[in-house]
């Protein structure tokens, strides 16, 4: 069955999609009125239904059955993460991502930053389909661009790492973790964060971790931080 994405509620009978989803269910899947189709609505529902009608470019759904999962424990996890200079790179960290699990995204500027511009819509279109593609019934958070300062002032995690390339005593990531708790990991850009950096985030009481033996690229290293979080 496909599967589609539409904010709504829990008590809803009916729900009308976007002009985007509509037109590829109509135009491309050839669905007709009376076809059943999936919905998600990034809050933890998965529903099935029937399409009832396709006016003004929007088909409309008769809600058959529901079911809501409230607990996702991926939910915890907020990676706070430099954005690549080859954006493909970053789109391939969120679509990967968001297939294994994560609550929120916050892309990082830093020091080092290579790329001081995403396209929000762009980006928040991949989680979408990422989320679609994989059945997850939860749509990570995708947060504006914001500077490493002004989210270490805003950070309210019960845990908070920070994974970085200096040769200092690192704990090891995957012992550290406790999946019950909000949890936010730190990754910086291809220049590594630089040492005002390190230290502001020790001083506001981010460990510094280790994700292994390998110094990983800053997708990889977000994609690692995604699958150690959701094996524990």
């Amino acid at each position: 069955m496909n599967y589609f994405f539409q904010d709504f509620e829990a008590d809803a009978q009916t729900v009308e999609l976007t002009e985007e989803e509509s037109k590829h269910i109509h135009k491309v899947l050839r669905k007709r009125e009376g076809d059943q189709i999936g919905l998600l609505n990034g809050k933890g529902i998965e529903a099935t239904g029937r399409i009832i009608s396709y006016s003004g470019k929007k088909i409309t759904v008769q809600i058959e059955d529901s079911n809501l999962k409230e607990n996702d424990p991926s939910g915890n996890l907020t990676i706070a993460i430099a954005p690549t200079k080859n954006i493909d790179r970053f789109e391939y960290f969120l679509e990967k991502a968001t297939e294994i699990g994560l609550g929120k995204v916050v892309p990082l500027l830093t020091s080092n930053s290579e790329r001081k511009v995403i396209k929000q819509e762009r980006l928040q279109k991949i989680l979408v389909s990422a989320m679609k593609q994989s059945k997850r019934l939860y749509l990570p958070e995708l947060m504006d661009l914001t500077s490493f300062n002004e989210f270490l002032e805003k950070d309210d995690s019960e845990q908070k790492f920070i994974a970085h390339c200096e040769e200092n005593e690192k704990r090891i990531f995957v012992k550290e973790l406790d999946s019950s708790k909000k949890t936010t990991i730190l990754i910086g850009p291809e220049g590594d964060f630089s040492i005002n950096e390190i230290n502001l985030a020790l001083d506001k009481g981010y460990i510094p971790v280790s994700l292994g033996e390998s110094r990983l690229r800053t997708e990889t290293a977000g994609i690692y931080a995604s699958v150690a979080f959701n094996l524990k």
